[in-house]
């Protein structure tokens, strides 16, 4: 499951955009979201869901039409916090692991993303630390019911988040997988631009 917001100016990646301007910062976002999806959809280990917010960009996805999305499976995150929502993708679903990605990690691979659902194997849940004291990944092997308090308390958006997150999986066995970088300053998007070139 990937989960994205709709890439409209002014509405993404805010924190980059007061570094860097809102057309870079939407442009980032919405080259990152197309790439993500393009390592990761046709993959024939595991089904890509886009779960996109607010729900009606789901339903028409007018801004995504590059050539062999026609069969990209497409629903809306529904209403609450983040936490709330990503707890409802893990209910939700068929049975089997999940496992939960952003859209706007620009290291993500698919190696990473098998060895998420390898850690699974004998894990009850998977995290992707993020350097901000985030995470990138998260996922739950869904053999046995989520904990109650999962998610419940966590601090968004801080460098506690991962932590807190790690402290509501109660009574789980947690494997963390390789540690990437989320782009939400501009001296991160520049660090980037210097390891990748300005494309």
């Amino acid at each position: 499951m990937i989960m994205a917001k709709a890439p409209v100016m002014g509405q993404v990646k805010t924190r980059l955009a007061k570094d860097i301007g809102l057309v870079q910062a939407t442009y980032f976002y919405r080259q990152t979201m197309v790439q993500t999806l393009c390592r990761l959809e046709k993959d024939p280990r595991w089904t890509t869901i886009l779960s996109l917010t607010p729900d009606h960009e789901a339903k028409t996805v007018r801004w995504f039409s590059e050539k062999g999305r026609n069969g990209l499976w497409v629903c809306g995150q529904g209403r609450g916090d983040l936490g709330q929502r990503m707890r409802r993708i893990f209910e939700s679903l068929p049975p089997g692991p999940v496992v939960i990605i952003g859209a706007d990690i620009p290291g993500i691979k698919p190696a990473m993303i098998m060895q998420a659902f390898q850690r699974l194997g004998d894990h009850d849940g998977v995290v992707g630390p993020a350097e901000d004291g985030g995470y990138w990944l998260i996922g739950a092997a869904r053999r046995k019911p989520l904990p109650r308090q999962l998610f419940k308390g966590v601090r968004w958006s801080t460098r506690h988040a991962l932590d807190d997150t790690l402290s509501s999986f109660v009574g789980c066995k947690i494997a963390k997988v390789e540690q990437l970088c989320d782009i939400d300053r501009g001296a991160d998007f520049m660090k980037l631009r210097s390891q990748i070139g300005r494309r």
